[in-house]
């Protein structure tokens, strides 16, 4: 018999745990032979929105004219844009300008992971282009010195871009070494492993298919626990000044 009326989904002031379990399905306008669950968005608090898609062999995402940014999480998929395709295979992503005319596009049954952001532009500075990219192609690079903390960023650090896309891999009982309190707000997706999370004054365990938003200031910690690596995928907003 399931646990009826148990979940270990929360929702505080200045978090959410979503769990697979609690998960509801949606269709977004324009898409095709397509749903999405949605993790966070401007309702609940957040400055971004993020969501999984799930799409059928030939299924396709609606328009944005926020900027778009796509991980590939299962199957594969292919983005018409710029008069040239792109195949994107699993752990492939794409950075989608504002404003910006394109097609996202199954290729097989497919999951991708979407955020879109309207972009905050600073002066001086052009709003960045499209960029087609692969996780694997992109060195890891040690977190505070510590090798079983290993980080890929996703997009570029330059000041065009006003949000980053890291991929956080931890080694089997590695920790963050500090709980974090900063201006920034994540999104989290944890792809693999699972851990101990951290979240204002709660305790989370945590496992691949989670999602976590944390608002600014939320105190956050995680350690990965078991015998293979936890792995997420984590948006946060990056280079602008704290809007009052």
């Amino acid at each position: 018999m399931k646990a009826l009326g148990h979940t270990r989904s929360a929702l505080r002031s200045d978090h959410l745990l979503q769990t697979p379990d609690t998960f509801v399905r949606t269709v977004l306008p324009g898409m095709s032979r397509a749903s999405a669950i949605v993790h966070c968005a401007p309702t609940l608090g957040a400055r971004f929105t993020e969501y999984t898609a799930e799409l059928e062999s030939l299924g396709a995402l609606g328009p944005s004219l926020a900027q778009r940014f796509a991980y590939v999480l299962a199957g594969a998929a292919s983005l018409e844009i710029d008069n040239a395709e792109h195949a994107l295979s699993c752990g492939a992503f794409a950075y989608i300008p504002e404003r910006c005319a394109h097609r996202l596009e199954a290729v097989s049954e497919s999951r991708l992971a979407i955020i879109e952001k309207s972009y905050t532009p600073i002066a001086g500075v052009a709003q960045p282009a499209a960029l087609i990219g692969d996780e694997f192609a992109i060195p890891s690079q040690a977190l505070m010195d510590d090798d079983a903390l290993q980080v890929r960023p996703l997009l570029p650090s330059d000041c065009a871009f006003d949000f980053a896309v890291n991929i956080m891999t931890y080694a089997p009982g590695a920790s963050l070494s500090m709980v974090e309190i900063h201006v920034m707000e994540h999104g989290l997706l944890m792809l693999e492993g699972g851990g101990i999370y951290r979240l204002g004054e709660s305790w989370y365990p945590v496992e691949a298919g989670d999602f976590i938003w944390m608002r600014s200031f939320c105190p956050q910690w995680f350690g990965a626990l078991g015998k293979s690596p936890a792995k997420y995928l984590i948006y946060k907003d990056w280079n602008r000044s704290p809007q009052f």
